[in-house]
């Protein structure tokens, strides 16, 4: 059974940072691309960022370049979301994405999601 298991959200200010986890199992974690997408309240879902297989290659969307990293840890089967200089635009449940074909280009279907994890961000 594959899981993809979110942890590192909360509340913070304004400026502030947050790094979100995702923790992969059941499946063969270094043959995935792992991707971050966000969901605010009354709007659609979003694709934020992507990393290759092997960390080297990654995308992002342009409201985050600058502000967010992508990276991942394939001993760990862990994918990070890196978030500083956080604004209340940020406020959103946050979800990791699996995918095994196809790379760091957002798609409109992906294998597995985690569970979401909420970031709120004050002003």
């Amino acid at each position: 059974q594959v899981q993809l298991v979110q942890s590192g959200g909360g509340l913070v200010q304004a400026g502030g940072s947050l790094r979100l986890s995702c923790a992969a199992s059941g499946l063969t974690f270094s043959t995935y691309v792992m991707n971050w997408f966000r969901q605010a309240p009354g709007k659609e879902r979003e694709f934020v960022a992507a990393i290759g297989r092997n960390g080297i290659s990654t995308n992002y969307a342009d409201f985050v370049k600058g502000r967010f990293i992508i990276s991942r840890d394939n001993a760990k089967n862990t994918a990070y979301l890196q978030m500083n200089n956080l604004s209340p635009e940020d406020t959103a449940v946050y979800y990791c994405a699996a995918r095994r074909w196809g790379a760091t280009t957002p798609y409109s279907t992906y294998d597995y999601w985690g569970q979401g994890t909420q970031v709120t961000v004050s002003s």
